[in-house]
């Protein structure tokens, strides 16, 4: 039975006291064993914390033996001399050899088992590299190697395995339900002592904009987070998980009360994509949006700022389908309202592809309703450069342009091109080509994906200087990559 808590402290002892300011604190949502009475005694008031305690720690039994703590190795290269190996160095002076030599390093994270057949749940960049994945369960039994199932860096979130039945598992809850000063539980191995609780409450729930992944609906939390606990479990006073620590705010490097979880529902979602179709499904309207300002909404004759504005449809793809043009203003999406560009951008995302959802939106003064087909948000698949590439442009690997990235980046929707996802330390380019750089052209050649620039880079001499057209920082610019840096 839930008691609603009246207070009127009329002792003013310092036992009282703190009774009556945790009561306050921990009131939302728990169950109280017996009724609060404004003239409780000091016994009274040791019965109640001590319920109270007995009642947090059973959540803390119940959830343990199912968070893991993950282990990984990757190899590096450290240079001897951290001179050459800056990038304007390398730009004027080319490649030196400094006797650096590759080393192994160790890192620890957490995670949690999401099934009893060995799933278990962490963060993308927990694992993210990693040669090694050990795992080492609540019962300190030998540890485990795991492998990865699934990696989705758009939310940060990991599944991986383990050859093992019949494991503890920590049940799923809703966390479209929660709401701010709701108390919580983080658990997980912060500076690799394993199995640490701290408890908080969620300060706020759908931070976005943060700048941390694709997909952001963070809940912030002032629960103690630091780093070793990325992956594990947020769970509520059911114990039931309602979200995954993944990064906090700091100054320091530690805790400074901002913490940040995935919500439970796109952990799932994401879980249940990887484990069934081996790759993260997610709806693609092919639209380009931006928020909606009180100036914008002024200039297209609106009441209010309510909605996310078109900047451009994707030519072709589901919103075009459905009639839908730049310039419109989407006010509501499967009959929930529109208010933020982030918030639209996981609706559809969430959204399974083939679905039917009505688009509400405001054209020139006028509602309409688009009846649009979801389509599939394409993969972006990395294509690393043909291996006997021997010119200015070895090492650069490059992926195809999404509409997705040109959302992100702000580019036009008549650029093709692709995006540098990674140069190699030894490549001629680097610190002329930047990752994120997006390449237009080659040589006066178009680039229009992967598969052409790999074609158009493999033609290359290894003794010609290389023009290439580029976007970088949203700037065109025509660069050179000169050939006496090529091997």
């Amino acid at each position: 039975m839930k008691y609603r808590l009246f207070l009127k402290i009329t002792r003013r002892n310092a036992l009282t006291r703190l009774v009556a300011s945790l009561l306050l604190f921990l009131s939302l949502g728990l169950v109280l064993p017996v009724p609060v009475r404004a003239d409780i005694s000091d016994k009274d008031a040791t019965e109640l914390l001590t319920k109270l305690g007995d009642a947090m720690a059973k959540i803390a039994e119940r959830v343990t033996p199912a968070v893991v703590n993950i282990s990984t190795t990757r190899t590096v290269k450290a240079p001897a001399n951290p001179f050459f190996n800056d990038p304007f160095f390398k730009r004027f002076f080319g490649e030196r050899s400094d006797g650096g030599q590759k080393r192994k390093v160790a890192s620890l994270g957490s995670g949690f088992i999401a099934t009893s057949d060995g799933y278990i749940i962490t963060n993308n960049h927990v694992i993210e590299g990693a040669e090694d994945i050990v795992v080492k369960l609540a019962n300190n039994k030998e540890p485990y190697k795991a492998k990865v199932i699934g990696m989705d860096s758009r939310t940060d979130v990991a599944v991986i395995k383990i050859d093992e039945n019949n494991l503890p598992t920590i049940p799923w809850g809703n966390s479209d339900k929660i709401r701010p000063g709701e108390i919580i539980l983080a658990v997980g191995n912060p500076f690799g002592l394993s199995h640490s609780i701290t408890m908080g409450i969620v300060s706020a729930i759908g931070r976005e904009g943060m700048g941390i992944s694709d997909y952001e609906n963070f809940i912030q939390t002032d629960a103690a987070i630091n780093p070793g606990n990325s992956g594990g479990p947020l769970v509520n006073v059911k114990g039931e998980v309602i979200g995954v620590t993944n990064a906090i705010f700091s100054t320091s490097g530690g805790y400074q009360g901002i913490g940040f979880a995935i919500p439970s529902n796109m952990v799932k979602n994401v879980m249940d994509s990887i484990i069934s179709q081996g790759k993260v499904v997610r709806g693609w309207l092919g639209v380009q949006i931006q928020p909606l300002t009180a100036e914008l909404a002024k200039q297209f004759g609106l009441k209010d700022d309510n909605g996310v504005l078109l900047v451009d449809v994707t030519e072709g793809g589901p919103a075009a389908k459905a009639g839908m043009k730049g310039g419109d203003v989407v006010v509501e999406y499967d009959g929930k309202k529109i208010n933020e560009p982030y918030h639209f951008k996981n609706m559809v995302a969430e959204t399974k592809p083939g679905q039917q959802v009505p688009v509400k939106i405001i054209r020139e003064g006028n509602l309409l309703t688009a009846n649009v087909t979801i389509g599939e948000l394409p993969v972006q698949t990395e294509v690393m450069p043909n291996v006997e590439i021997d010119n200015a442009l070895r090492g650069v690997s490059v992926q195809d342009l999404t509409d997705e990235y040109r959302q992100k980046m702000n580019i036009g929707g008549k650029d093709r091109g692709v995006i540098v996802n990674n140069i190699d330390e030894d490549s001629p380019a680097l610190g002329i080509i930047n990752k994120g750089d997006i390449i237009l052209e080659i040589s006066h050649k178009p680039v229009v994906n992967a598969k052409e620039y790999n074609k158009i880079v493999s033609g290359i001499e290894s003794t010609s200087d290389v023009l290439v057209l580029i976007v970088k920082n949203g700037v065109r610019q025509y660069i050179t990559v000169p050939a006496k840096s090529a091997k």
